[in-house]
């Protein structure tokens, strides 16, 4: 349960101000039809978030239990320094109406999270904790926490959203992740990963 909780939670506050939340702004007022927009937000979230989490279990079969506690360790922190950037849209991802607003909203935001802050980090979550479904379903639920306001409420928020003081908050727990790991805590969780 505390991989679903963390998972959710990092991700609900990382997710705000990304440029994935930013293109829900946008697919939202150039579409205006939420419920398309939530269900492809929502399929494309399961299908990146999956592939990440795999990637995190497929790491921890392939290294020592040392290794990776020093790079989960240094990711985290690397993670903590990176919710500091700004996120800003790429034109190109916005430009997809001809696929319709489900098909559009699929494939932005499915290549919108390529390599992106949230698919990093359930990477990483999915190394830590082991625990695959928990950490996608949590992370998949953080995506919609963050997301799913933008699509409805759109630019009422948009401004009124304290972004600098949400990054510094995640950023404030990626780091604190971070340093316990590389301090050896967690010794004993799940199947013995440190």
């Amino acid at each position: 349960m505390e991989a679903f909780l963390v998972s959710t939670g990092i991700v609900a506050l990382a997710e705000i101000g990304d440029k994935t939340q930013l293109l829900a702004f946008t697919l939202a007022a150039k579409f205006r039809k939420p419920v398309p927009i939530v269900l492809g937000i929502l399929a494309a979230t399961i299908a990146n978030h999956a592939l990440a989490g795999a990637l995190g279990a497929w790491l921890t079969s392939l290294l020592a239990p040392e290794t990776l506690r020093w790079i989960l360790g240094l990711s985290f922190i690397g993670m903590a320094a990176w919710m500091l950037i700004p996120d800003k849209l790429d034109g190109d991802e916005a430009r997809l109406a001809k696929y319709g607003v489900f098909g559009t909203t699929l494939i932005a935001f499915f290549l919108a999270e390529m390599g992106d802050k949230t698919q990093v980090a359930t990477v990483a979550l999915a190394a830590q904790y082991q625990a695959f479904l928990f950490v996608v379903a949590g992370t998949t639920l953080g995506m919609l926490i963050a997301n799913v306001p933008a699509v409805f409420l759109g630019d009422r928020i948009a401004h009124k959203m304290p972004v600098r003081l949400v990054h510094a908050i995640a950023a404030g727990i990626f780091a604190v992740l971070g340093a316990a790991t590389l301090l050896g805590a967690g010794r004993g969780w799940g199947a013995g990963l440190f």
